[in-house]
């Protein structure tokens, strides 16, 4: 079941979010000391409660028995732009479809909130959450290499 993420539920996105990205961590040899600002040991209560206040992030997660096991962010710059944040499921979760109804219902909320692009960027290297993106309709359209990552930046968009 999705539900919107209130403030008592901050500290569990700060666990999932973290134990979720830090599977990616591991397998890319992302650690705090060659990349301190990714998602996985950058993420904490201050930053989502930020994102929460302060840029009125709309905010979900999915959860089996009321526990929180996968989660999204769409933060909207503009009127017609919305970037997708950090949608993570838990690693003891993944490939039952969680993914799948989340993106979907990220897709939906910001079609419903005007939003005409969503945009995201993921660990370059990752081929299958890259395939997985463009597979639910996303297209590449670009790479960046920034000094303070040792991974290179893909960026996806997707028209609604």
């Amino acid at each position: 079941m999705i539900r919107q993420i209130e403030k008592k539920d901050i500290p569990d996105c700060v666990e999932v979010i973290t134990t979720s990205f830090m599977t990616i961590a591991d397998q890319f040899g992302i650690t705090p000391d060659n990349a301190p600002a990714f998602t996985a040991y950058a993420t904490d209560a201050a930053k989502i409660e930020h994102w929460m206040e302060e840029q009125h992030r709309p905010m979900f997660g999915y959860y089996v028995d009321d526990i929180l096991v996968g989660y999204y962010n769409l933060y909207l710059p503009n009127s017609t732009e919305c970037e997708l944040g950090s949608l993570c499921v838990l690693p003891g979760y993944r490939h039952s479809g969680i993914g799948d109804i989340l993106l979907n219902d990220a897709i939906s909320r910001a079609a419903s909130l005007g939003c005409s692009k969503m945009l995201l960027s993921i660990v370059e290297e990752n081929k299958v959450l890259r395939k997985w993106y463009e597979d639910h309709g996303f297209v590449h359209t670009g790479i960046k290499k920034y000094d303070f990552f040792p991974f290179t930046c893909g960026y996806l968009e997707m028209k609604l």
